[in-house]
């Protein structure tokens, strides 16, 4: 009991500081999670992924529709943009997460790309979260993801 209230004022101190919020406006639903979008530049998905040393360690935003969400507690999510690309998005940190439901929401994200080299362990535990990794020969995965420092989704 005593670890269930304090989830519970945890969580309720993250609504209060702004970390995870949502609210309804003339266009429809909007749900924010993490920091507040600072209005880092636009890159199409596509146009990055063919040159994605270039935005590696820059903070930039991408935009697109939700394709899928861990259906376990919202740690990732699939985004589509425009040009049919598909990348997996994870949260900084790992401090916050998106609704389950949020699947064919559009979405707009800040945040950098990342490369990773994943266990044959580690592989295995996200392919069967539903994560589309290909594997390498000797099993690990590699993959090029994109950390969200701010979300908007918006139904």
């Amino acid at each position: 009991m005593v670890v269930y209230r304090s989830a519970r004022v945890v969580g309720l101190l993250l609504v209060v500081l702004g970390v995870s919020s949502s609210s309804v406006t003339a266009q429809g639903q909007v749900v924010t999670r993490g920091e507040s979008l600072q209005g880092a530049p636009v890159v199409q998905l596509g146009t990055a992924l063919q040159s994605v040393d270039e935005y590696m360690h820059r903070i930039v935003a991408l935009e697109g529709k939700v394709a899928k969400v861990c259906q376990a507690k919202g740690c990732w999510m699939e985004l589509v943009a425009g040009d049919e690309r598909v990348i997996r998005v994870t949260f900084k940190d790992y401090a916050f997460f998106v609704p389950t439901d949020s699947t064919a929401y559009r979405a707009r994200l800040e945040g950098t790309f990342e490369a990773n080299r994943y266990s044959k362990q580690d592989a295995d535990h996200l392919i069967a979260e539903g994560v589309p990794l290909t594997r390498n020969p000797d099993g690990t995965a590699t993959e090029i993801s994109f950390v969200a420092q701010g979300v908007e989704l918006r139904r």
